[in-house]
């Protein structure tokens, strides 16, 4: 039986799809952009390293230096990025030397 009378209006099924539904799918994704930023932010840590200065004892080798300031990372790369820190056109360095190391 149906309802009838003063302010009584049938139920209508809304349309499929619709502007609600693409809004709605809208804002869930914003929401997970933000969400998988703010992860990404906090993965990545505070600023970066300031910049080091060591001064080169006798003995020391750029990969000497490199594998001791840097043990997780690849030295070779480490090496290279020391070089162009110090604007140096080899791996040669001397005693007394003081050297940038990049964060």
């Amino acid at each position: 039986m149906y309802a009838a009378g003063y302010g009584i209006e049938p139920w209508r099924a809304t349309r499929t799809g619709g502007f609600r539904q693409v809004r709605r799918a809208a804002l869930v994704l914003g929401a997970v952009v933000m969400f998988s930023l703010g992860l990404a932010v906090a993965a990545r840590g505070g600023p970066p390293p300031a910049e080091t200065t060591v001064v080169v004892q006798p003995g020391d080798t750029l990969w000497s230096i490199a594998s001791e300031h840097y043990p997780a990372d690849d030295v070779r790369v480490r090496v290279d990025d020391i070089e162009q820190a110090n604007d140096l056109a080899g791996p040669v360095i001397q005693v007394g030397q003081r050297l940038r190391l990049p964060g």
